[in-house]
């Protein structure tokens, strides 16, 4: 017979003696310096940062609550600040093509100094402008042009007259023009007198007329020339006096800005727009609105004095002069406007405007030349970020574009504004599922994202890891101002970290949950009055956060008891067992009974899986119950075909079934239909199964004992209750106290099989028995009753053939 005893008390939770740690309070211990239990991490992320070709940037996966944000932070800062400051970029306006604002690239701090130098410029310009062209000088020089083209035009029409007088003819100007009358003695003649002149002479008077006439007209037609060379003389003279005037303004930012080429170039081009705008500058300056508003945006708005700042401001896009080492930049909302930057637009009389003034930065461009954190989720909810983050990292420079004007959703007038050149280092946080679809996915992805630093689930309890743990304890109770933990407390967390790691063995990496546990128990020991957070503080903290997030589980708990859900833990039934299941609410798994039948008939050796006929049950779970067919088969009927017709079922199942945890328990159910052997309803049972009957591991064992074991301490512990589990699982046990203490009272018991011989053996308590060398079992063995069974179903089905 298969003898399995009960596990001991030792076996089902590997606590943690205070007594080990070598410190009293978390006081004495030292902040943690490193990332705990990441090595392989920590390697590729000092690898990712520390390289400088492209497209080595990082993608850092791994569970949430690991510490991968704070550890990315903590370690790009640090880095950060040993680093040269990134430049100041500046937008100024392009004179010759107002729509492509060019960039310019100046050293942390000079970009601020470059825009004030501007604002003092324009304001000293406004200034200087007026003086000069108030001066006497600029009036001479103005008033001998205009009076050079008024004697050009007055003797050009003096010769006309006198060439007319001389052919006896006068020039009178009226109301609608020039016309001409006949002369006499200088005297015009009335048109009597006229008249009375002989036709020759009429003539000869028609005829000079209209040759004076001609000359007058060409006289006329050269008027505008005229005007036009001294309008021109007046513009050159006005360009002389305004780069006279500001040159001495301009030669010295010249000479303070002489090593950065772009803004030479700007600043004469400044210079010169100056020149051609002097006029409308002075304008300005006076208040004159008529001349000023041509190269205002909007000018109900902005006054004319403003409209000359803002044409000649500078428009600082990135200032470093406060930074200290290169820029580290989390951007919580990677939209597209907030990454590559955006063109914000103005109302003018209806429509919307927009000059280089209104191009606003993106992350992108807070982050050049430094480092870049973004969420990998929440840059893939947003339309276009994903692809316009790519496109920039491929091209190495920040194009500002809108959306709109991308996609030609509005008809506004937009900018292109020179693209900055881009140099980063892009860091995404995620899941391990965002980092696996994108790889397979998106083939450009490995392009830009090189370094993947996967972040541990867990990491091995050695002593060494579990005083890093007690460190990494203390620097949160530092930096969050708490309550320090006493050793007994610290190695209650340590246990916890085992329990969240599902494994006696290893710690678990989720960081935030211990970071909770302490926060909770520092509010206990407040509210206890004491000073240094001891073992009852954790465990009302650790009970207090499942109590608030207990509330299905109890439910079940309550429904149960009522036998609203028939769950049996007392008597002995065929063909029924008690299974184990799991249910997941977020960070909170709790376990519970499941009741799961199996008949058996004559049949073609068909095991059906009812969850799966009626598509509750998913393709694992599916798997695991085709096992059991090839199990029968393999193992009692070889000479014979498996004539059985038997069906499986979750009794009070209404949702999905998933996994092959229940697969045990289900082959279990199955034989004992077939033996007719009674189960024992106090004891369930969790457990894959192979095709040989070897029980295998399954997760969540702990919270499945504990299920089951609330169930039978509410209706009474009796001593012959338990729960099977696989012999692999035993490493995992990290069970609450209050069950330990259950088996070591004699009151709960937990054995771990690992053959379903030994499953057998337990619930029904009796002889399973093992081939002999003959190939038989025992007689009256439960095996031997199962070979019976399916022999009958094969005779039978042989003679209802035959």
């Amino acid at each position: 017979m298969h003898s399995v005893t009960p596990l001991l008390p030792g076996d089902l939770n590997q606590s943690c003696d205070p007594g080990s740690l070598p410190f009293k309070t978390t006081d004495e211990l030292e902040d943690l310096g490193c990332m705990l239990g990441q090595e392989r991490a920590v390697e590729a992320i000092e690898l990712g940062t520390g390289h400088d070709l492209q497209g080595f940037n990082l993608f850092v996966l791994g569970p949430a609550g690991t510490g991968r944000h704070s550890f990315i932070r903590q370690f790009l800062q640090e880095k950060a600040s040993k680093e040269s400051v990134s430049t100041d970029w500046c937008y100024v306006n392009n004179f010759d093509e107002p729509r492509k604002p060019k960039a310019i690239e100046l050293p942390a701090g000079r970009g601020r100094r470059f825009r004030d130098d501007m604002t003092q410029l324009v304001k000293e310009a406004s200034s200087a402008l007026p003086t000069a062209f108030e001066s006497e000088d600029y009036h001479n020089r103005r008033q001998e042009i205009e009076q050079q083209a008024n004697q050009a035009q007055e003797k050009a029409f003096q010769e006309v007259k006198e060439q007319a007088e001389e052919l006896d003819l006068g020039i009178i100007q009226t109301a609608t023009g020039f016309t001409f009358v006949p002369l006499h003695d200088g005297v015009a003649i009335t048109p009597e007198e006229y008249n009375k002149l002989s036709e020759k002479e009429q003539e000869r008077l028609q005829q000079d007329t209209e040759k004076v006439g001609e000359e007058l007209r060409k006289t006329l037609q050269k008027i505008p020339q005229r005007v036009r060379k001294a309008r021109e003389k007046v513009q050159k003279l006005n360009r002389e006096v305004a780069l006279f005037a500001v040159s001495s303004l301009i030669d010295e930012l010249l000479s303070e800005y002489e090593e950065f080429p772009r803004v030479i170039s700007y600043l004469k081009a400044l210079q010169q727009d100056i020149a051609d705008h002097a006029e409308i500058i002075l304008q300005a300056s006076s208040g004159e609105e008529e001349g000023a508003n041509s190269i205002i945006a909007d000018p109900d708005e902005i006054d004319p004095q403003s409209a000359i700042l803002r044409r000649y401001s500078v428009n600082l896009l990135v200032d470093r002069n406060d930074s200290d080492g290169a820029p580290v930049i989390f951007e919580d909302h990677p939209a597209y406007p907030f990454l590559v930057g955006q063109i914000e637009h103005e109302s003018q009389y209806g429509n919307l405007v927009t000059d280089f003034t209104l191009i606003r930065p993106g992350a992108l461009h807070r982050a050049n030349g430094g480092y870049l954190v973004i969420d990998v989720r929440k840059i893939l909810i947003e339309p276009l970020a994903w692809e316009a983050l790519k496109r920039a990292l491929k091209s190495r420079e920040i194009d500002t574009k809108s959306i709109a004007q991308a996609y030609s959703l509005i008809g506004t007038v937009s900018l292109e504004p020179e693209p900055i050149p881009l140099d980063v280092k892009v860091v995404l946080i995620g899941d391990r599922e965002y980092y696996y679809l994108l790889m397979e996915y998106d083939p450009e992805f490995l392009e830009h994202f090189k370094v993947a630093a996967d972040f541990e689930d867990d990491m091995e309890r050695s002593d060494e890891n579990m005083l890093q743990l007690a460190r990494l304890v203390a620097s949160i109770v530092r930096k969050e101002e708490l309550k320090p933990l006493d050793n007994s407390a610290v190695a209650r967390v340590i246990e916890e970290s085992s329990r969240n790691a599902g494994d006696a063995q290893m710690l678990s990496t989720r960081m935030r949950r211990i970071a909770d546990i302490v926060r909770e128990a520092h509010y206990w020991a407040t509210r206890n009055d004491n000073s240094v957070i001891g073992t009852d503080e954790v465990r009302s903290a650790i009970r207090m956060q499942q109590r608030r997030m207990s509330r299905i589980r109890d439910r079940l708990l309550r429904e149960t008891l009522r036998n609203t859900i028939l769950i049996d833990s007392e008597g002995e039934m065929p063909g029924q067992v008690n299974g184990l299941a799991t249910i997941q609410l977020g960070n909170f798994i709790f376990g519970h009974p499941v009741r799961i039948t199996a008949n058996s008939s004559l049949g073609a050796g068909k095991v059906i899986d009812i969850e799966r006929e009626v598509e509750l049950g998913g393709p694992i779970h599916s798997k695991g119950v085709l096992i059991l067919s090839s199990f029968l088969a393999s193992r009692y009927v070889t000479d014979r075909p498996l004539s059985l017709s038997a069906s499986l079922v979750f009794e009070q199942s209404y949702g999905p079934i998933e996994g092959d945890s229940a697969s045990a328990a289900e082959l279990c159910a199955l034989l004992s239909s077939l033996a007719q052997a009674p189960i024992k309803q106090s004891i369930a049972i969790t457990g894959s199964v192979n095709q040989h009957g070897q029980i295998q591991p399954i997760g969540g064992a702990n919270q499945k004992i504990e299920g089951f074991y609330d169930l039978c301490k509410a209706r009474g512990l009796t001593g012959g209750q338990g729960v099977i589990i696989p012999a692999s699982n035993v490493k995992h046990l990290m069970l609450k106290q209050s069950v330990v203490d259950a088996v070591a009272n004699g009151q709960f018991n937990i054995y771990a099989v690992s053959s379903i011989d030994e499953c057998m053996t337990i619930l029904t308590g009796l002889e399973v028995g093992e081939r002999n060398h003959k190939g038989e079992f025992p007689e009256q063995s439960l095996n031997q009753r199962v070979v019976m069974r399916l022999k009958e179903f094969a005779d039978r089905q042989k003679k209802s053939s035959g």
